[in-house]
């Protein structure tokens, strides 16, 4: 048992969230932190009553602030649909807060699956973890859209600073109404993300895949490829060969075969849609979300560490009428050990950084002794496992860590 409590220089900053990962942020702290880390944060109230109060203010003001230490821990927080804006009495039905954060720190998120003995994943294969780098701007996140009637002619029409307009065809609706969507995306922003997926390969010594459907849309999705290829050759090729890995381009149906051929252990980068859905599906194929960590990078090196899944509504309404649950708590653990662990590493504290490692040998060590919550205990094939509730999980991982450290 550590004899005083590791100090840190810089705080982090810290984002609360919503519901049931609310109480699981607060018990995180309490039980498995602030007795072991004299912990320093700059606090931001990102749920959502507290966004409503201040216009979504808070949330602006949590990225400006992580700009400005360089790491931030974020609670899961709710994007609220039509039913939350009448259930929360909200102004208005406020933006994706975890897409707020993203544009302001030009950041790329990688999620990458925590694997533990007795939880097989459905593709037997994956050994390794596979992460997914993805790109958080543009295409259908910042789309214009409608649906337009028989009849009516649809152009792209771009006017350039000199007034001058191009056209082109989209479609001439005949016999039919229809949709279109207008997509978009910044060269500036591409190459961020390249160089966030290079940095995070070099970091993590990590072969790269990236993959886009080049051969159909031969503007938008070849535009990735060629800056990504451009990046790699002037910036990064030398480097990777000194790392000895690797950077690889394919279609994107390829890579999902590759991928599922594969034994896992590098990254895959996929745009903003692609990174979305294939997030899930990895999660998912491993395990679950709740065993997902997710960090978003931006270029020049600042950090936010959050969870990858939601805020547990259905666990939440159980526990407001003081029934049990049995919440999987483990992805917004690492969330702060990821957090806690890159601040040592800026700041120099071994302490800092090792106290993370611990936290989380500490928690996989408990699962694999059979004590779980009720989603890992339904997949795990330990022949002695144990399902708990969601506080005695953090208490039995306090008891491991208490032994190794």
């Amino acid at each position: 048992m550590m004899a005083e409590k590791i100090l840190m220089k810089t705080p982090l900053v810290e984002m609360d969230g919503d519901e049931m990962t609310r109480v699981i942020w607060q018990m995180i702290k309490d039980i498995l932190i602030l007795p072991y880390v004299d912990l320093k944060t700059e606090y931001y109230d990102l749920g959502l009553e507290h966004r409503n109060e201040t216009d979504d203010q808070v949330t602006i003001d949590s990225a400006e602030a992580t700009k400005k230490y360089g790491v931030a821990v974020k609670c899961a927080t709710i994007t609220p649909n039509a039913a939350r804006v009448k259930e929360y009495n909200l102004k208005e039905m406020w933006k994706s807060p975890n897409g707020t954060i993203r544009a302001i720190l030009d950041g790329t998120v990688f999620r990458t699956p925590i694997i533990v003995k007795g939880i097989t994943p459905y593709i037997p294969t994956w050994t390794k973890p596979i992460t997914i780098a993805r790109h958080a701007y543009g295409d259908i996140y910042k789309n214009t859209e409608m649906q337009v009637k028989d009849g009516s002619k649809c152009e792209l029409v771009c006017t350039d600073k000199d007034g001058n307009e191009t056209r082109s065809l989209i479609h001439e609706f005949k016999g039919t109404d229809g949709i279109i969507q207008g997509l978009h995306n910044k060269d500036d922003s591409i190459s961020s993300f390249a160089r966030c997926c290079f940095n995070f390969a070099l970091d993590t010594k990590q072969d790269i895949w990236f993959a886009t459907k080049d051969t159909i849309s031969k503007q938008y999705d070849h535009h990735f490829k060629d800056i990504f290829a451009e990046i790699f050759e002037k910036e990064y090729k030398e480097k990777f060969e000194d790392a000895g890995i690797e950077y690889f381009y394919t279609l994107i149906d390829d890579a999902v075969a590759r991928v599922v051929r594969s034994n896992g252990g590098y990254i895959w980068a996929c745009k903003n849609y692609d990174g979305d859905v294939m997030s899930d599906m990895v999660a998912t194929a491993y395990g679950s979300l709740a065993m997902m960590t997710s960090v978003l990078v931006s270029p020049d090196g600042i950090y936010e560490y959050e969870a990858a899944h939601g805020t547990v509504q259905r666990h939440y309404y159980k526990h407001l009428k003081g029934e049990e649950t049995s919440t999987n708590s483990v992805a917004t653990l690492f969330a702060w050990t990821g957090a806690l662990r890159k601040r040592g590493e800026l700041d120099g504290l071994a302490d800092l950084c090792r106290f993370a490692d611990m936290l989380e040998k500490a928690t996989i060590d408990t699962i694999e002794s059979g004590v779980m919550t009720g989603d890992l205990f339904l997949l795990s094939t330990l022949p002695n496992k144990k399902k708990v509730n969601t506080e005695d999980f953090l208490c039995a991982v306090n008891e491991t860590l208490k032994k190794l450290l």
